[in-house]
Formats: C-alpha cells, sequence, structure tokens
C-alpha cells in the first residue's frame, strides 16, 4: 500500500497541474448557449421525453445517491441535476412547449455554469439511482445530455477540459502516448516478459490506460502474463492502445467519438475478433455499448472487460489458478459500469473462488453496490474533493463492517478513489487488482 502510494503520489503531482493547461472560452454567451441548446436538442430522445414526462417528484433516486446519502443534501438529488435540460424540453420539444413558454423561463449560460457542480462534481453516472427509480426513469444517460450540453458552453471543470483537448489534439492521456507505451513495454521485457507490440494480425486486441503504464504497472505485466499463459494470440497497438476517453467524461462528443475510432480502426487493421478492456469502468461502457453507434453498424468483433473474459477462460476449464493461494478474507467491489450496467457479477466472484479466499460481501453489492465516488471523471475534478470523499466513506464504513483484510476490485478509477480516499481518512485496508491477483497465482 505505501509503495502504491508513494507512485500515485508522482501522478497525483501531475494532475494537480492539469486544470492549468485547459483552454480559453471561446464566442459570446450568446453562442455558447445556442451551442448548448443545440446539444440538448441533439442528445434527447423519445426515451428521455417519456422519462422527463413521468417524474412524480418521490425522491427515491436521493436515497439511492451516494452524493446526497454522505450530505443529506436536497440539490444532490439526481433529479435535480436535470433541472435545466427539463425546463428545456419543456418549452422546446415537449407536446405543451406553447403554453410552457408562457410561465417557465428560458434556461441561461449562467445557470448552465451553476450545475456544473451537479453534473460533474457531484455525479459519478453510476446509474444507481437509475434502477431504484418506481417510474423505471433513467437520469444517468440524462446527465450525461447535460455534459454534452456543459461542454458545447465551455463549461467543464478544468482539468477533464484539459484532459479532453490533450487527447483530442495530442492523442495522448497525462502525455502518455505510444513512446511512453513503448518504454514500458522494454521494462516488461527485460523482466522477461513476452509483450506482443503491434502484431499485424492477431485475434485478440488487448487495451491499456496511461494509468497502467505510469502507475499500476503491474497490472498492465499482469494481462500480459495471463494472454501468454492462456496461449491467446494478442497483441497491443500502439497506435490504439488507450481505453480512457476523455470525451465521454467530459461530454465532448468530437472527442469521444474520435478516440474511440482510432480503437475500431486499429481493431480493424489487425482483424481482431475480441478487445479486451482493461480496469477501466468508463471505457468498458464507451466500447461496449456506444461504439457501434459511433461506427454506424454492428462492430466485427466482441468488446469484453478483462474481469469477464478471465471469468469465461476459468469456466471453460482454460485459466488454472492455485487453490488456496491466498490466506485473507477480502471483499469486492463491484464497478459501476460493469457490474450495474454491465452485468459483469458473477466472473469476479468466480475467479475470487477459484483462488480460494474467503469473500464476504459488503452490505450493498452487486447491482446495488454504492459508487465509489470518483467515477464519472470525478476522481480528477478538484473542486469535487470534498464530496468525493464524503461519498467514499460510505464504501470505507460498508468495508469494516465486513471485517475483511482487503479489498479487491477491477477498475483503475475505483482503485485510485480508494488509495487517496484511504490516505485522506487514515483507513489502512489494502486495495488489490483482481487481475494482479489472478496473474500471480497462475498455476504452473
Amino acid at each position: 500500500m505505501s509503495e502504491q502510494a508513494a507512485v500515485l503520489g508522482k501522478f497525483e503531482e501531475y494532475i494537480a497541474h492539469l486544470g492549468e493547461r485547459a483552454p480559453a472560452q471561446q464566442g459570446s454567451d450568446d453562442e455558447r448557449l445556442a451551442r448548448a441548446k443545440q446539444a440538448f436538442r441533439a442528445g434527447l430522445d423519445g426515451a428521455m421525453a417519456i422519462d422527463l414526462e413521468c417524474c412524480i417528484h418521490c425522491g427515491m433516486c436521493a436515497e439511492a445517491c451516494h452524493f446526497y446519502e454522505s450530505t443529506q443534501q436536497g440539490k444532490y438529488a439526481p433529479i435535480h441535476k436535470l433541472a435545466p435540460l427539463r425546463r428545456f424540453y419543456h418549452r422546446e420539444l415537449g407536446p405543451l412547449r406553447w403554453l410552457f413558454r408562457l410561465f417557465t423561463r428560458d434556461i441561461s449560460l449562467k445557470e448552465l455554469g451553476e450545475w456544473q457542480e451537479f453534473v460533474y462534481n457531484s455525479c459519478t453516472m453510476c446509474a444507481r439511482c437509475d434502477m431504484i427509480c418506481p417510474m423505471g426513469i433513467q437520469i444517468s444517460p440524462m446527465v450525461g445530455v447535460m455534459r454534452s450540453g456543459l461542454a458545447a458552453a465551455e463549461l467543464v471543470p478544468r482539468a477533464l477540459a484539459a484532459g479532453t483537448l490533450e487527447q483530442k489534439q495530442q492523442g495522448t492521456v497525462f502525455g502518455t502516448g505510444a513512446a511512453e507505451l513503448v518504454k514500458t513495454v522494454d521494462t516488461l521485457r527485460q523482466q522477461g516478459l513476452v509483450v506482443n507490440l503491434d502484431k499485424d494480425t492477431a485475434d485478440i486486441m488487448l487495451l491499456s490506460t496511461a494509468m497502467d503504464v505510469n502507475v499500476y504497472t503491474r497490472s498492465l505485466a499482469g494481462m500480459v502474463k495471463i494472454m501468454n499463459g492462456l496461449g491467446v494470440d494478442w497483441t497491443l497497438r500502439s497506435a490504439a492502445f488507450e481505453a480512457t476517453n476523455f470525451g465521454m467524461l467530459s461530454g465532448d462528443r468530437e472527442a469521444e467519438e474520435a478516440a474511440t475510432r482510432r480503437i475500431i480502426d486499429e481493431a480493424l487493421a489487425c482483424g481482431a475478433k475480441t478487445i479486451i478492456i482493461p480496469e477501466c469502468g468508463h471505457a468498458y461502457a464507451e466500447l461496449r455499448w456506444e461504439a457501434a453507434n459511433i461506427h454506424g453498424q454492428p462492430l466485427p468483433f466482441e468488446v469484453v472487460a478483462i474481469s469477464e473474459f478471465l471469468g469465461r477462460e476459468l469456466q471453460a476449464g482454460r485459466l488454472k489458478l492455485k487453490s488456496s493461494a491466498i490466506k485473507q478474507r477480502v471483499t469486492y467491489h463491484d464497478p459501476c459500469k460493469m457490474g450495474r450496467l454491465g452485468g459483469v457479477l458473477d466472473e469476479p466472484r468466480a475467479l475470487l473462488d477459484a483462488l480460494g479466499v474467503e469473500l464476504t460481501e459488503m452490505e450493498s453489492h452487486g447491482a446495488t453496490n454504492y459508487c465509489c465516488g470518483g467515477g464519472g471523471g470525478v476522481m480528477l475534478i478538484e473542486g469535487a474533493a470534498m464530496l468525493r470523499q464524503r461519498a467514499f466513506e460510505i464504501k470505507m464504513r460498508q468495508v469494516d463492517d465486513t471485517g475483511a483484510d482487503a479489498v479487491v476490485t477491477t477498475c483503475d478509477s475505483c482503485r485510485t478513489t480508494f488509495i487517496t480516499g484511504a490516505q485522506n481518512a487514515n483507513w489502512h485496508t489494502s486495495v488489490e487488482s483482481l487481475v494482479e491477483l489472478v496473474a500471480e497465482n497462475l498455476e504452473d
């Protein structure tokens, strides 16, 4: 934990200055507001229109939200985060828009700026509110539309705006691109690992992240070790190894599409039948559900999370693990995008069972799991630090109640949020990567 925290400290030093590279705002207030409205109009669909008409103001979404639960402040109720979007819909698109325009004020740029706190700082788009709503309203996708409107109006938090600009213009994340990947690959090769970089053709294209290249290198090494141990035909592609998508996080649709197209193009170029997402929750959501829309047709390859892939290999009998290799009690934190939204719930638990650990579940786990508090880019937003910590403490208390020696997860953002939250709270439960545990306990 201390070694991990030291390495993470270097990374935090970098992102502390990320906001300084945010782009300056351009265009008049009227132009920026017009772009926001255009983004709202483009993002809203028929299902969302029905959802906006159906809210009965019961407040149950608030009780599902970790930011509301940790602060007990009504302004953090999920449905409140959509207030400008709801008003725009009723005035501009709803069946009674002629009536609403008589007594409902128009949205303003100033108001959208005030809503930055609600759609970025205090929302991870974890979808717990979607699952709880008795009317079946899907709030989190509409928060995504809110983010796209704020991005069009240049109202993205500075760190997210800077990261989006970097990835859009330079194709790097946190200063990490192909050259940095090659250096890390060289280091892994010096350690005796065979790393398939830039193979012309491969059945599996493995993705990684700047976090794995710079911070969690054991996780990258673990994926390499596992792929080689399974004997599969795989490759990393230096032109498109990065799973992180800042455009998705910020709401910049142009940046989101560019990052995703880069991955699709490389997968097509090498004839991949499967893309494996590393321990990165939002990348799973982007490539599993949005990539086909961006591609304009069904993808000719499958997209799976690394934990999902390993669970399948275990079930098929190809992945062999040392049973009872780890003598400790653990609890498992389900990343929201993979677990609640993607249904990747059984595979990680099957892997832990095969490792012989004693798994003790938290009070809220699986589909009802509480978010760690740092997803959706919130881990990078300086102004969200206090809210993030308070939300994290819900998880901390639930972990403590299990009596576990360690928390295992399979998402770098969750892992980072846990580590930084633990430092702030002087909490000493270790945080483990599922991939690293599997890689360290492969049967010879």
